[in-house]
């Protein structure tokens, strides 16, 4: 061998052993983000960038003529052009789930509670949707305490629920009802884009002492970057997914995936794609099920996942509550004339379907819950003629028979918020008041 090819040997030899970085600079910045070049960076990664005395990092999320698009999980102030930046050795992701019950977490699974976190094992934040074959059929229905939802639109243990609403019409209220009533092991609340002022009003008084000691809360407030607000809804259902690993039945709650597809719309079109829908660019629409498609069984537990969906304008064809309603396995229409007059929970029954109600009723508890819809419909079909004074007495069976139940299925369903019932209750005080309707 000649002395020039030893040389090269010990040469990349010694260059390996020392693990050299290979640094990059940063060569445009935006508002949420920056770009960088000389970086040998994969779509994932973490980069970093020394900016007046602090660190900020950033997620690679597009790659485009030798640029890696970087979106940054802190603000972008101080940051200058030509600045040095590196990609961040990976770490071990998050703490291991059950280290952090009944803690408060910021996206990235660090405590915002100014206590510690024990010491122990990390996980990993990426998870893929579990097998379908290995998935548990969905048997166990799922009690929230909430007569109208345990009746007519019943869940079952492992099902994703959307929570479909506009702004102030009680969504968040009817979230903690759910939360405090439910008899899930451990829940895990993704608060995404929340009002800063709403998140410790949600913590200490509609989950309360109590209800954190079993759950962890994962925040993103709605100041903080899109990137923080999409890893909060990614970083949540993380947590659900390795407690249902470790045999627990758990109910997610994030609120609201609206907040989470608006975030990817922020980080995609800042990465260059085409809007489409609404702005919306496609790969928006393929984050949806790949977030989603991660709750409900496995071999092992189950998540109960409930995402609220914010509807602009109460448009309920709007592309992302088109896209989430055709995901879930059911969806609860939350009424803003309801709402207006009082009536809370303000679910609108009609509106509203579980795909798994088959799994939950029997025979009986089925004919009940038809019996009450019908009265609830025929109602509304004769609403427009008992306000104008125009209905005649006797002119319908069914239509009298609404109209003599109206009040009581009214009570039934309207429930304070510290009120809870048991489903074989609600199903015996249901039954009372359609029984007229049985002939």
């Amino acid at each position: 061998m000649l002395l020039e090819d030893i040389t090269n040997i010990r040469w990349a030899e010694a260059v390996h052993a020392a693990r050299p970085i290979r640094v990059g600079r940063v060569s445009s910045v935006s508002a949420s983000g920056f770009t960088a070049v000389g970086l040998a960076a994969a779509v994932g990664d973490l980069v970093e960038v020394e900016a007046d005395g602090t660190t900020l990092i950033g997620r690679v999320v597009g790659l485009k003529s030798g640029e890696a698009v970087v979106s940054s999980y802190d603000p972008v102030d101080g940051l200058r052009l030509d600045m040095p930046c590196r990609v961040r050795p990976k770490g071990n992701g998050l703490p291991k789930a059950d280290r952090l019950i009944g803690r408060v977490v910021n996206a990235l699974g660090d405590p915002i509670d100014r206590q510690p976190v024990r010491p122990g094992p990390m996980m990993s934040s990426d998870h893929d949707a579990p097998d379908p074959l290995t998935r548990q059929l969905i048997r166990t229905p799922f009690a929230s305490g909430i007569r109208a939802i345990d009746t007519f639109i019943p869940m079952a243990k492992g099902q994703r629920i959307g929570v479909f609403a506009g702004s102030g019409v009680g969504k968040s209220t009817l979230l903690a009802m759910m939360v405090a009533g439910s008899d899930a092991d451990v829940i895990v609340v993704g608060l995404v884009g929340e009002r800063g002022r709403e998140v410790r009003e949600f913590i200490e008084d509609q989950l309360g002492e109590e209800g954190l000691a079993k759950s962890i809360v994962v925040v993103a407030t709605g100041d903080e970057s899109p990137l923080v607000r999409r890893t909060a809804a990614e970083t949540a259902t993380a947590f659900a997914e390795d407690l249902r690993d470790d045999g627990l039945d758990v109910l997610l709650v994030v609120d609201s995936i609206t907040r989470f597809a608006m975030a990817h719309r922020e980080i995609g079109l800042a990465a260059g794609e085409l809007p489409a829908a609404r702005g919306y660019p496609p790969s928006t629409m393929s984050a949806l099920p790949q977030l989603l498609e991660r709750a409900g069984t496995s071999d092992q537990g189950t998540i109960t996942a409930i995402y609220t969906v914010l509807v602009d304008g109460d448009d309920m064809d709007e592309p992302v509550a088109d896209a989430v309603r055709g995901i879930v396995d059911g969806h609860i229409v939350l009424s803003r004339t309801l709402a207006n007059s009082g009536h809370f929970p303000a679910i609108d029954v009609l509106a509203s379907v579980s795909r798994l109600s088959g799994v939950v009723y029997n025979d009986t508890t089925a004919e009940i819950a038809r019996r009450g819809r019908q009265l609830l419909a025929e109602y509304a079909s004769v609403r427009d003629l008992i306000d104008v004074g125009a209905y005649v007495k006797g002119a319908n069976l069914t239509a009298d028979a609404a109209i003599a139940t109206k009040s009581d299925l009214d009570n039934f369903l309207r429930q304070t918020s510290d009120e809870w019932t048991l489903s074989d209750d609600a199903w015996t005080q249901l039954a009372a008041i359609t029984e007229t309707t049985r002939a």
